[in-house]
């Protein structure tokens, strides 16, 4: 794949990503019960202790995270890459700490949780590829003739 295609990619899971997160902080906002799949998992989830961090909803640090990936998506340069690779990975591992957190410690799932989660899965993997491309065509133009 082309760099173009993986950053293409990244960018509507992304805005999958927004969607997802979007919706989760609105409903934290306006003070309603998420429409949920399976039974009341949502809700429970939504209303536990692990919904928030340091007072911020957990569905906005991923609404922000997704932007700023997108965001980082929109511009060029090495570092931008880095940046928006780590954030993804960042994001990646805390969506882990969350859903093991769902399944061990609140015993619920909430469907858009698990959503938001495969999607920073995705996002990792295709920002892996993108950085691994672009180092090992930065090492192949450093390389000897």
């Amino acid at each position: 794949m082309t760099d173009t295609a993986l950053r293409r990619t990244s960018e509507g899971l992304c805005l999958l990503g927004v969607g997802i997160a979007g919706y989760l902080t609105y409903v934290h906002y306006a003070g309603l019960h998420p429409i949920c799949e399976i039974g009341h998992g949502c809700e429970t989830v939504q209303t536990s202790r692990y919904a928030s961090l340091l007072g911020i909803p957990v569905a906005l640090l991923g609404l922000i995270s997704y932007i700023l990936i997108l965001v980082s998506l929109r511009l060029r340069g090495e570092r931008v890459l880095l940046a928006g690779y780590s954030l993804g990975i960042v994001a990646f591992g805390f969506s882990l700490y969350l859903t093991y957190r769902e399944l061990f410690t609140i015993h619920a799932i909430c469907t858009w949780c698990v959503s938001s989660a495969i999607v920073f899965t995705l996002l990792a993997s295709v920002s892996s590829c993108r950085v691994l491309r672009a180092d090992s065509a930065r090492a192949s133009t450093l390389a000897p003739a």
